[in-house]
């Protein structure tokens, strides 16, 4: 027996945009395709998805999951070291959950909080490792840009930096607008926004082509930026990069 991607869809509640993505990146392969370009799964794909979404629900990258469903790596040695990380993160967390009760004291008029105690929890060594990232993969020239967004920030207030934020979050929504509505990366209105989004990234430094395509690249490389964008939907931050490296090759 076989199901349509639109019947295994409804059962799995996985987007059919998903399942195709899936299948592009050879994670899950349909059992095979109709003469009307269908793709139809069998009890074996159906099982093998089922394995994914325990992995992903676990909260394995997708690369990842790939290497145990072939066999790569042991899965409970990717389950061990998945769960150091879960711990370590959790104790960042409740650091962070600590500065922000902190905080809100703070503002209601109650104790007030020591100045380096407003970063407790904030992830320094995340934020190295993104510039080191950037610097191993474009140079030392890299370092000059890094340096160049921290000067300019400096002296950003909280509502500079609130506005940075909010318009992150519009350029955002935008491209998942784009993304659910199948537009290509390519198309004016997909320009646009990204237009938008070098803007943005030049109120703290100023990309040529080649380090704003590297940018784009590094939200599917990096396994934080890839989670911010894959919360959306699978397949997100790839559709963000290609926009990213469409946009530099036409207007930089």
């Amino acid at each position: 027996m076989a199901w349509s991607i639109a019947q295994v869809a409804r059962m799995s509640k996985v987007t059919s945009r998903t399942l195709r993505h899936y299948d592009a990146i050879g994670l899950l392969e349909p059992a095979w395709i109709g003469g009307n370009g269908y793709r139809y799964y069998e009890r074996e794909q159906l099982l093998r998805l089922q394995q994914i979404l325990l992995l992903r629900d676990l909260g394995l990258g997708l690369d990842t999951v790939a290497e145990v469903l072939d066999g790569r790596h042991r899965t409970v040695d990717v389950l061990r070291n998945h769960a150091r990380w879960l711990a370590t993160e959790q104790e960042r967390l409740a650091s962070l959950a600590k500065t922000v009760s902190r905080t809100i004291e703070e503002l209601e008029g109650g104790s007030r909080m020591k100045m380096e105690e407003l970063f407790d929890g904030f992830d320094a060594d995340r934020q190295a490792r993104y510039e080191a990232e950037l610097v191993e993969r474009y140079g030392e020239h890299m370092q000059e840009h890094i340096d160049q967004s921290k000067r300019r920030m400096r002296d950003w207030t909280k509502a500079d930096a609130d506005g940075f934020m909010a318009e992150w979050q519009a350029i955002y929504q935008a491209y998942a607008e784009l993304f659910d509505a199948g537009v290509a990366v390519d198309a004016p209105r997909v320009l646009d926004v990204t237009d938008r989004h070098y803007r943005w990234i030049c109120r703290s430094w100023t990309p040529n082509r080649e380090s704003y395509t590297g940018l784009g690249q590094l939200y599917v490389d990096s396994p934080d930026f890839k989670a911010q964008f894959d919360a959306h939907a699978e397949g997100f931050a790839e559709y963000v990069r290609d926009a990213i490296a469409a946009y530099a090759q036409s207007r930089l």
